[in-house]
């Protein structure tokens, strides 16, 4: 009887005791300086606060694969109980995402790496097809008049935005250059308007990141006087939306990225209380942001949100 009476309260102290925290790492490619990540830091850290699990975001200070490769291999170390990656690289960072599967660590991939995912162990990925987006756009520059285009890329190495590129080409059907550049507004901005400079026949151009790219893009159009030209850009900030609303740019390409941070913290906290798990991607975009439905969503950009 005693010794009954004493595990009844070794039970009891047992289910008095809080339950151990559940911890997921979020290990992502953006850089610092890039509004487009504090979004998805934002669904992240949303996310955690509505499902009660402790999320750690972290990203190099550049675009780093080597580095980053070594977040993802610290992050294994700790043993969280998910982690969720994007995947830009995959030569680079394959081999610190398998060593996460291999541990038997729940992975889910956000952002970059839809083609790469499941290959790699990822249970499923949040984001959208680079390409199909890219596609989209172009089509809809080639409807709206477009005729000869350049495709700005901020983050050179980056196989998503590569793919965004090409797929641009694809679907405006017409000459398409490719404009690399640093991760700097005022060397977009310098870039596009030379490019823009030396053949005024280019009148389309694709940004790969709105307040980066984008809103340089509509500041060199409009030095250059040139009304002509249609700008674009992929995601959103409340600058380029506003451009959008005010007629300066063709569209915005919304990803959704508060979701892509949002909703892998959400299914990996779901996947450690219940065993839950999507049974397969999750698209969270494309959608094109037109004049008419821009004004809509500037507050929430503004915000940190949209």
């Amino acid at each position: 009887m005693n010794k009954l009476l004493v595990s009844v309260a070794a039970l009891a102290t047992l289910a008095a005791m809080p339950a151990m925290a559940t911890d997921i790492i979020v290990v992502a490619h953006g850089q610092a300086n890039d509004p487009f990540w504090s979004v998805v830091k934002n669904g992240a850290a949303k996310a955690g606060e509505d499902t009660g699990v402790n999320v750690d975001f972290r990203s190099p200070e550049t675009f780093d694969m080597v580095q980053m490769s070594q977040l993802i291999d610290a992050a294994v170390n700790q043993e969280p109980d998910g982690l969720v990656v994007s995947i830009p690289d995959a030569d680079a960072l394959g081999p610190s995402i398998e060593r996460a599967v291999a541990a038997g660590i729940p992975v889910i991939s956000m952002n970059a790496g839809s083609d790469v995912a499941a290959d790699l162990g990822a249970l499923l990925h949040v984001g959208q097809s680079e390409f199909d987006a890219g596609k989209i756009a172009g089509e809809k520059l080639a409807e709206l008049g477009g005729t000869k285009g350049i495709c700005v890329n901020q983050e050179v190495g980056n196989v998503s935005l590569d793919q965004r590129c090409a797929g641009f080409a694809e679907g405006f059907g017409q000459d398409v250059s490719v404009i690399p550049t640093m991760n700097d507004p005022t060397e977009v901005e310098s870039k596009v308007r030379a490019a823009l400079d030396s053949d005024p026949d280019v009148d389309t151009v694709l940004g790969l990141g709105a307040s980066l790219v984008g809103e340089p893009a509509v500041k060199a159009v409009k030095a250059l006087g040139r009304d002509d030209v249609l700008v674009a850009s992929f995601d959103l900030s409340a600058g380029f939306l506003q451009a959008v609303a005010d007629g300066d740019a063709a569209f915005a390409i919304d990803q959704q990225q508060f979701l892509q941070g949002y909703l892998p913290v959400a299914f990996l906290a779901l996947n450690a209380e219940y065993g839950l798990m999507p049974g397969g991607d999750v698209a969270s975009g494309p959608n094109l942001v037109m004049q008419d439905s821009a004004e809509q969503v500037i507050e929430l950009s503004a915000q940190g949100i949209r």
